[in-house]
């Protein structure tokens, strides 16, 4: 069946709002974060090492905050969304996760794939976030090497400084590798 027209813009609008998310993360621009998510978001990632679990938006802006840090350079692409209406006002998504993650508080970089699966609800007008999760396709990380050159570092900047950031740790499970 052919999309009407307003599920055209409404796709639009999904997209839109899921390359702001990724922008905004790579970015830690609150301003932006915030109206992305739906009060009572939930949220679930499976990596390699670490499960992590949320519930609510103030969780999850001080988990990105937190994790999007002034000791780290990131890189977070979506490509090729899958998106079904489920209502005139619901949708679900379905997104691959191309990511760069530079710790360089534990001298490391995290090199990865995910697939993401969202629901969205329209609110006030508005596309937001309500469920996000992945798993992990693959995810390699890997000591920074010596002559690695970092010449551009924007969180170094903009991200919570070691001070401001607060403990998330109750938020991830970690565990060994398979």
């Amino acid at each position: 069946m052919p999309y009407t027209l307003q599920q055209l813009s409404d796709l639009e609008d999904i997209r839109t709002l899921k390359h702001r998310y990724f922008r905004a993360i790579d970015t830690a621009d609150k301003a932006v974060l915030e109206p992305l998510f739906t009060d009572d978001i939930s949220v679930e990632y499976r990596g390699g090492e670490y499960l992590v679990r949320l519930q609510g938006k103030e969780t999850m802006l001080d988990f990105l905050l937190t994790s999007f840090h002034s000791d780290a350079v990131a890189m977070h692409q979506g490509h090729m969304p899958e998106i079904t209406f489920t209502g005139d006002d619901t949708a679900e998504g379905i997104w691959y996760l191309e990511d760069i993650f530079v710790d360089l508080g534990r001298n490391d970089v995290t090199i990865g794939s995910a697939i993401y699966k969202d629901r969205y609800v329209r609110q006030d007008g508005s596309w937001k976030i309500a469920r996000t999760e992945y798993d992990r396709i693959m995810e390699i990380v890997e000591p920074i090497r010596p002559e690695m050159k970092i010449t551009q570092h924007y969180l170094a900047k903009v991200g919570r400084k070691p001070h401001e950031r607060t403990d998330i740790s109750h938020a991830i499970t970690w565990f060994e590798a398979a």
